[in-house]
């Protein structure tokens, strides 16, 4: 059976990240990379703010912040929220090449871009994508690099296509076998649907969810769609020039479906790549494959991918999700 040896990989990897926190902050920190569409909606503000604690936490270190989307101010918003959290230096990289283009109709990009310090001006001053994941994997142990998608499988798709380079003689699917540990996606409509981030570029969603070689793990729309959070930061009067709380602020009253909080979908792919889906969700294996429209299919035959299913009340997951987005950066 050609998925048995990834069904092992499943259940070892998934299994081995839901050891407890003082575990985790005992032995290796999660070695990551993060790939957001920034822009088009702001709860990748959240998962970013939620990566940035936990980094602080020691929990989890951030090899590189990648935007799959080629929103003009992509590239610039995404260094404000490093330089906030203290990391000016990550790497950033936008896609070059046929991308989506969506933009943040409540124009929170253009606030924080205006208000805080960033370095890179546009998409143009910031390297492609590939390129930034193709360097930053060559130079890290095998198997041992966590990538949670937030947005479009555009990215991934070109690194599996990517050819040969400076920074390694592999192949783009080799590198990802070689120095992968697990891609865990905020993507799907299960059982089945058309999720927004599968949708948008599906064809680059139905290759990777063909040939990516490592295990995926899967936090579904319905995941997120419970967890709504964003008020109790931008009512925490102690917290002052924060673009975190400036992007809330702005957005959460520009829709009436956010008047309890945003819909938190990015944040959870974040909070399980870093602490594991337990006590949080336990997991359904199986296999989530796309077709040329964007709709995804689950078939619980499949054993190469696993989707969370909900365990820890809602309310709990809610409330740890909101305190981390109120994390002030360390001075």
């Amino acid at each position: 059976m050609k998925n048995f040896s990834l069904l092992t990989a499943v259940v070892v990897l998934l299994g081995s990240a839901a050891c407890d926190d003082k575990a985790k902050t005992q032995t290796e920190s999660v070695q990551l990379i993060f790939d957001t569409d920034f822009g088009p909606d702001y709860d990748d503000v959240g998962a970013i703010t939620l990566l940035h604690a936990l980094a602080d936490s020691g929990q989890v270190n951030i090899l590189a912040t990648v935007a799959s989307c080629s929103h003009p101010n992509a590239a610039a918003a995404i260094d404000v929220f490093n330089t906030y959290f203290g990391r000016p230096g990550l790497p950033i990289g936008v896609p070059k090449g046929p991308s989506v283009a969506d933009t943040d109709k409540q124009h929170w990009t253009d606030s924080v871009i205006a208000n805080y310090p960033h370095r890179l001006q546009s998409n143009d001053e910031a390297p492609v994508a590939v390129e930034v994941y193709r360097k930053v994997l060559a130079a890290q142990p095998d198997g041992s690099v966590t990538v949670v998608t937030v947005g479009f499988f555009t990215n991934l798709a070109n690194l599996l296509n990517s050819a040969p380079d400076q920074f390694s003689d592999l192949s783009g699917k080799q590198l990802v076998a070689k120095k992968v540990k697990q891609l865990v996606s905020m993507a799907g409509w299960f059982p089945t649907g058309a999720e927004y981030n599968v949708k948008r570029d599906p064809i680059a969603s139905m290759q990777v969810m063909e040939e990516w070689p490592t295990p995926i793990l899967l936090s579904g729309f319905h995941i997120g769609q419970k967890i709504k959070t964003g008020l109790p930061l931008i009512n925490n009067a102690a917290i002052k020039n924060s673009p975190v709380k400036d992007v809330f602020r702005i957005s959460i009253p520009l829709d009436p479906q956010d008047s309890a909080g945003r819909m938190s979908w990015d944040q959870t792919a974040v909070l399980v790549a870093v602490k594991g889906y337990d006590p949080y969700y336990s997991i359904q294996t199986g296999h989530m494959s796309v077709d040329s429209t964007g709709t995804n299919t689950w078939d619980t035959s499949g054993k190469d991918h696993a989707r969370l299913v909900e365990k820890m009340e809602v309310r709990k997951v809610n409330t740890l999700i909101d305190d981390l987005m109120m994390y002030q950066p360390k001075k």
